[in-house]
């Protein structure tokens, strides 16, 4: 049996309840700045009638006095110290409780101790008195005020006691319980992975008060962890009834006088190429020799926006979402299946509505014309990258002529690109082979070939133009409010702290040398096939800014695109709907759109983009997780692929698999953080693990609650 808990012994160390009244207190002066105010405005504000509370206000007054946090401005009257060290930012929780406050336009993030986090959680936006620590160099402060949750629903299993219960988190970076009444269970029983919601915190507790807003199911049911992830971040796994009832009622079918106001292309051959297990084909090429020799690639994308109109209850769904979930087992789309799967899904030999970029490019796939605009296309063929590949290795097969002749032309377009700077990151994800009920059997890599670059490069000269149509100013033409894709340059220290690391494997990284993507390249080439290459490649990737959605353009460093927009996938991203909406709007004359409520858009959709990709690595976690569980005590092969003042981070399975190996097991000496070369010392014999070095381990923990692995190193002889 599981030991029930108590609600005097929780986890929470924030401290007493006159520290957190401490807190409390000063949040009231500093959202009156510059009034002066009397212990019993403050105990009104908390709404304390007894005696003993209103003693405890003014010796907590006294105090702040003593800490030159607050001064008296006449006897019994007291007001905030000015000068400005109040900021707001965004907290980074640690595991341990600790948090680091993340300040917009600073580089310097402020420290907060456990017992001055005053009921703060990870991703709030707070208010942070700053006191810089004098034992250390490191900002410090404390929070005294919570200014926006990140979040009130949270993901555990729940411990049933007989007067009352407790959600255990699921998430690290949650440092408390939720303390549920009986009342509140919602019929969970002991043991269910639940959602729960904050409800309050009082000034006098520990823990936040919740109730149960959804019960998942049994921990380690597929479902009901696949559900919990995506419940974590906050996504959705359904369409609410009124939104599948909005899109039943959608005319669906392509009519003659629909066709008529469109550029057909049904005559010319058309193909798509996707994933095997693919149900939504939001793009398609088609392929047309000219008669002056030039070739005409139509790139065609489903024509989402002529579905899903502005203001509709679907539009304002697919908006919430902003992008489809791509878990390990399953796709949580951006739009009803009748649109993902049917009307917009561009099937063989079917008559569908698309938006397109059409261009002329003669042999060497020099860019002589392009075309933008609404058009009705019909699918010859529908090919699995698999297939497009074999086509293109063997030259044999139905449309292999038009497949070898966009390969052709789309490695001349990849070149092209290199020469101008593009970085060669060629993104490998880990897949599963999942059995019938989503056990995983078996794990591997997933590359990118020909096929994949061929559909990749086209998309990319899409919407690199498209961009440029609207953006690029010209004699005759101003840029208007548009939707780009934006990728900063990478942070000079980040790019000095990779130079480093990869000397010690004996490659030459300058820093200083003025084209940036051009060493970047020569080392991803120089270590292709080296056991160092899958991480090296990815601390090269760390040193990227994230990408991002925005109505200001700064250009694409990654892709060395002075112009970049997402035209390409409507089915799945919020953003390209936006962008086939201003393309149109631009096309029949409009004025430029309000940049600011663009700019609102693209902000929502980068933050849903994110929580995306982290509920994707939490399902991959789960599963990397689930299949070592039944290899508890195995030894296997590793790679050291970072290291930390806890442990070594561990690549097992070339790069498959990633646990941690703690410091504190490792028998065979005391090892210490060395933050500079980041490795792990050994105090008396001297040996070292470093990033990248190969060693042994065992698999002792496999814990699919926490999603995490612990390994233990063999020792070195």
């Amino acid at each position: 049996m599981s030991k029930k808990r108590k609600p005097n012994k929780k986890k929470r160390k924030s401290g007493s309840f006159k520290h957190d009244l401490m807190h409390q207190i000063i949040a009231v002066f500093d959202k009156n700045p510059g009034k002066s105010l009397t212990y019993k405005q403050i105990s009104n504000a908390f709404g304390f009638k007894d005696i003993s509370n209103k003693k405890l206000i003014v010796v907590i007054l006294d105090e702040l006095v003593a800490q030159n946090k607050l001064y008296e401005t006449q006897k019994g009257k007291y007001s905030l110290k000015s000068g400005g060290s109040f900021i707001e930012g965004k907290v980074d929780m640690t595991s341990r409780g600790a948090a680091y406050i993340i300040v917009d336009d600073s580089d310097s993030d402020i420290y907060i101790s456990s017992r001055n986090t005053n009921t703060a959680l990870h991703g709030d936006i707070v208010k942070v008195n700053i006191f810089s620590g004098k034992l250390s160099q490191k900002i410090e402060g404390e929070i005294v005020e919570i200014v926006e949750r990140a979040n009130t629903e949270f993901v555990g299993v729940i411990e049933k006691s007989k007067n009352f219960s407790f959600v255990i988190t699921d998430n690290n970076r949650m440092p408390v319980d939720i303390f549920i009444s009986n009342d509140k269970l919602n019929k969970a029983n002991d043991g269910d992975k639940v959602v729960a919601q904050i409800t309050e915190w009082p000034l006098d507790k520990k823990n936040p008060f919740g109730r149960i807003v959804q019960v998942l199911g049994r921990p380690g049911d597929h479902d009901t962890e696949m559900h919990a992830i995506l419940a974590e971040y906050g996504l959705p796994y359904e369409f609410p009834p009124k939104v599948e009832k909005d899109a039943s009622k959608l005319a669906i079918e392509v009519s003659p006088e629909e066709i008529k106001k469109r550029r057909d292309f049904r005559a010319v051959t058309t193909l798509t190429i996707d994933p095997e297990d693919a149900k939504d084909f939001d793009d398609a090429l088609s392929l047309k020799k000219l008669k002056n020799g030039n070739w005409e690639v139509g790139v065609h994308i489903a024509d989402v926006s002529h579905y899903v109109k502005p203001g509709t209850i679907l539009d304002n769904e697919a908006f919430k979402r902003a992008t489809s979930v791509y878990l390990v087992d399953r796709v949580v789309p951006m739009l009803p299946e009748v649109l993902s799967n049917q009307a917009c899904s561009l099937r063989p030999h079917e008559t569908k509505l698309c938006f397109s970029a059409v261009f002329e490019l003669d042999n060497d796939a020099k860019l002589i014309n392009e075309w933008f605009g609404r058009t009705v296309i019909f699918s010859d063929r529908r090919f699995t990258y698999e297939e497009a590949q074999e086509r293109i290795e063997t030259k044999e097969g139905d449309y292999a002529e038009e497949i070898l002749t966009l390969d052709t032309l789309a490695k001349k377009l990849r070149e092209q690109r290199f020469k101008k700077g593009s970085i060669a990151f060629d993104r490998i994800e880990v897949k599963f082979n999942l059995d019938k009920d989503g056990n995983p059997i078996g794990v591997y890599f997933k590359e990118s070939k020909d096929a994949n670059k061929l559909i990749e490069e086209f998309m990319l000269l899409a919407n690199k133009k498209v961009a440029e149509f609207i953006g690029k100013p010209t004699k005759t033409k101003k840029p208007k409010t548009f939707v780009y894709r934006i990728h900063d340059e990478p942070n000079q220290e980040k790019l000095l702290t990779l130079s480093n690391f990869v000397k010690k494997f004996g490659y030459d990284f300058n820093v200083n040398d003025g084209d940036m993507s051009h060493s970047i390249n020569s080392l991803i080439a120089d270590v292709q096939g080296k056991n160092e290459e899958n991480l090296i490649e990815q601390l090269a990737i760390r040193t990227m800014a994230k990408a991002e959605y925005s109505s200001k353009n700064i250009g694409h460093y990654g892709l060395g695109f002075p112009y970049y927009s997402h035209f390409t996938s409507p089915i799945r991203r919020y953003p390209d709907v936006m962008v086939h909406r201003l393309l149109q709007h631009y096309l029949d004359g409009g004025n430029s759109a309000e940049q600011q409520e663009v700019e609102t858009q693209c902000k929502h959709s980068s933050k849903m983009e994110v929580l995306a990709t982290e509920a994707e690595r939490a399902s991959i976690k789960y599963k990397q997780v689930e299949f070592l569980q039944d290899k508890i005590g195995e030894e296997f092969e590793g790679v050291i692929s970072g290291v930390s003042e806890w442990g070594l981070y561990v690549e097992i399975m070339n790069g498959l698999c990633e646990g941690m190996a703690r410091l504190r097991d490792m028998e065979d000496d005391f090892y210490t953080y060395d933050e500079e070369n980041f490795a792990a010392v050994g105090r008396k014999y001297g040996d070292i693990y470093r990033m990248g070095d190969p060693l042994r381990i065992k698999v002792m923990r496999a814990d699919l609650a926490k999603k995490q692995l612990d390994f233990k190193v063999i020792p070195q002889n």
